[in-house]
């Protein structure tokens, strides 16, 4: 019998998302104490080895050890870089923007449920992977939003050279038939257009975690959406190109437009129940994609996070 983890954890964080700190010290005390970390994000979403060096192997027997198999990373829509097999970094987005609060892949049909995050190289300044409860915030967004999403969310794309990635990015293949029964295996309509692709589907803005039963905001709305890249840039991107011909962009189940009004609350919610912590090297973070939903802020310097997502 292990011993007890609650002595040994330090709980970071505000009234709604909280991450245990635990200070592990090698590859032993991981697999020590693996039924306690394990029932941790069942029950609470996340937490953060902390004291462990910075070590690509130790990383990816940890990952392996805690969630499984390591998952290829598909339906892709950010750029990233494979470091080794299955560890990528981080979406490699210009330093000076954020990344909006999200669930992996929640736009998708699959999804990974268990996300490990490395610190290679923490940022001068900024740089922080918040995380967000995602049973918050389903909580706080006001009954009459969450009601006009009870349908779910349509996700739209259109790939075209130079700008976001091409369907063989986003796909990891050259070949149109295999996109195109992924698409009908995943509920995808698609369009094969002179510049690219089109695809379209539908999927649940909030579900039922299994572990828990409770209900979860789950969606990428506030990310697709083409106000997420501000104001003058969405504008010049509407003045170039027909509204569906938008890298992503998302409206309500019935394909209506989801007014900015409830994008902005979706937001403010976030910015409420989100924490954020100082990377250190070497620390890695857990998180149970389903509870805790993540994103990335601004930062100077050198910054390297890697990712693996299992489950």
């Amino acid at each position: 019998m292990t011993a007890d983890l609650a002595p040994l954890r330090q709980l970071e964080g505000n009234e709604h998302t909280s991450i245990a700190v635990y200070p592990a010290t090698d590859f032993t005390w991981v697999e020590e104490h693996l039924p306690q970390l394990q029932q941790h994000l069942r029950d609470h979403g996340a937490f953060l080895l902390r004291g462990l060096p910075v070590d690509l192997d130790l990383f990816n027997r940890v990952t392996e050890t805690i969630g499984g198999a390591l998952l290829t990373y598909t339906e892709r829509s950010t750029p990233r870089s494979a470091v080794a097999g299955n560890i990528y970094t981080s979406t490699e987005y210009p330093p000076a923007e954020s990344i909006p609060m999200h669930n992996e892949n929640s736009y998708s049909a699959s999804w990974p449920s268990r996300l490990f995050f490395l610190c290679d190289t923490a940022a001068e300044t900024g740089g922080a992977t918040p995380i967000a409860d995602s049973r918050a915030m389903f909580r706080r967004l006001p009954e009459d939003l969450r009601e006009r999403f009870a349908g779910g969310v349509t996700y739209t794309r259109a790939f075209r050279e130079g700008l976001g990635l091409t369907w063989q990015e986003a796909f990891q293949t050259e070949d149109r038939a295999v996109v195109e029964d992924y698409c009908a295996r995943n509920g995808q309509t698609f369009e094969w257009t002179d510049e690219g692709l089109r695809t379209r589907h539908v999927r649940p803005s909030f579900v039922e975690e299994p572990h828990t039963g409770e209900t979860v905001w789950f969606n990428q709305a506030n990310l697709f959406h083409v106000s997420s890249l501000g104001e003058e840039v969405s504008e010049a991107l509407l003045e170039l190109y027909p509204e569906a011909d938008l890298p992503r962009n998302a409206y309500f189940a019935d394909g209506s437009p989801i007014p900015l009004n409830d994008l902005e609350k979706i937001r403010e919610v976030y910015d409420e129940v989100s924490y954020a912590f100082p990377w250190q090297a070497g620390d890695i973070m857990v998180i149970n994609n389903m509870l805790m939903a993540h994103g990335r802020e601004p930062f100077t310097g050198k910054r390297r996070i890697l990712v693996a997502m299992t489950g």
